[in-house]
């Protein structure tokens, strides 16, 4: 029975704290991407400078990953690390690098 809770309340090895995702973020340089998977009113609400938007509610949203540049690594944050988390997942299961910025937004030390 512990192991599986265990299972349950691992990290995945994609998630990171906000301190190792912004060093990690700046080290990649012009490879790395941070992609925000928030809705577009919380988008327009503020959010890390750079970013770029796809909503991981949108339908489109399977469509616009599948598009970007697998050669990039993924820098991916939400409110609070739980749509990013299954962004991640998604994206890894696709052959990319993406790591998730644990506990969302609020983490960034930028």
């Amino acid at each position: 029975m512990l192991d599986f809770f265990k299972h349950i309340f691992a990290k995945a090895e994609y998630d990171l704290d906000g301190e190792d995702f912004y060093k990690k973020f700046l080290e990649d340089g012009g490879n790395a991407v941070l992609l925000d998977v928030r809705t577009q009113n919380e988008y327009a609400m503020g959010t890390i400078k750079g970013s770029k938007n796809i909503d991981f509610y949108s339908n489109t949203f399977q469509d616009k990953i599948n598009a970007l540049d697998k050669n990039k690594t993924y820098y991916v944050f939400c409110r609070s690390g739980n749509r990013s988390g299954k962004a991640c997942q998604l994206m890894t299961d696709k052959g990319m690098k993406a790591f998730n910025l644990d506990g969302g937004i609020g983490a960034w030390p930028g």
